[in-house]
């Protein structure tokens, strides 16, 4: 069973900002969004390019590379040239931190 990692001060992320951290060995890319912090997989799943340097408009990260789109809040991928979603991770909030969570092999 995987554990919740530590990210960052909840107070830290502003809205509209995102933060790379290595959750169990997988870079997790944590978003703010109108006060609400979701995390992805920090990898574009059309040619495994990392995301998180791209564009956020609205809920939706553009590809850096090629302009794949992807929801911050679910992973579904919304455009191509990327056509499968990428990993979706639970986000808490523990003691005024974001802590993030891979619990796909749970």
């Amino acid at each position: 069973m995987s554990d919740w990692v530590d990210v960052i001060a909840e107070q830290a992320l502003a809205d509209g900002d995102n933060i790379v951290v290595d959750v169990d060995g997988t870079d997790v890319a944590v978003f703010k969004i109108d006060g609400v912090c979701y995390a992805i997989e920090d990898v574009c799943t059309h040619d495994g390019a990392e995301i998180a340097s791209g564009i956020l408009e609205g809920d939706e990260i553009i590809c850096p590379r090629h302009g794949a789109r992807f929801c911050v809040k679910t992973g579904a991928v919304k455009s191509a040239p990327a056509y499968e979603d990428v990993a979706c991770f639970p986000v808490r909030i523990e003691n005024g931190r974001v802590q993030v969570k891979d619990d796909r092999w749970d």
